[in-house]
């Protein structure tokens, strides 16, 4: 599981929502206590593509649709992929009037000894975001 900080609520993994008898799977769903509002993450395994901003935008305006409350404020939406390219992220954000942040992910060699046995491999969780194709 990430490591988001105070005040978030994690409230699934695959979430799924339905637009127009289609069902839709969003990666993470939270909500953030502080901030009063939905926060929707896509994992990607790649690259940054502009198309993963339009997916993330959907997303954002279905779960303002159909979970948000009047008293919450807008959804906010997060990709985390594993590479970027700063002026195609521009871009791709420029006229989406949504909150909505792209993120890099970094893999590290500082995990202690005594637990790397316990947690999945990077090619393990490679493989699960795989065999979990975008749509």
């Amino acid at each position: 599981m990430l490591e988001l900080g105070k005040g978030f609520a994690f409230l699934g993994r695959q979430y799924r929502i339905e637009i127009s008898e289609t069902d839709y799977y969003l990666d993470m769903l939270f909500y953030h206590v502080d901030l009063r509002c939905y926060i929707v993450i896509e994992l990607k395994s790649g690259k940054f593509k502009p198309e993963f901003a339009g997916k993330l935008n959907f997303y954002l305006s279905a779960v303002d649709s159909q979970i948000r409350k009047a008293e919450d404020n807008p959804t906010i939406g997060i990709i985390l992929c594993k590479s970027k390219d700063k002026i195609e992220v521009e871009y791709a954000l420029r006229d989406i009037n949504k909150p909505m942040g792209i993120s890099e992910y970094k893999l590290t060699d500082a995990i202690p000894e005594n637990i790397k046995g316990k947690l999945p491999t990077i090619e393990e969780l490679e493989s699960e975001l795989e065999n979990n194709p975008e749509e």
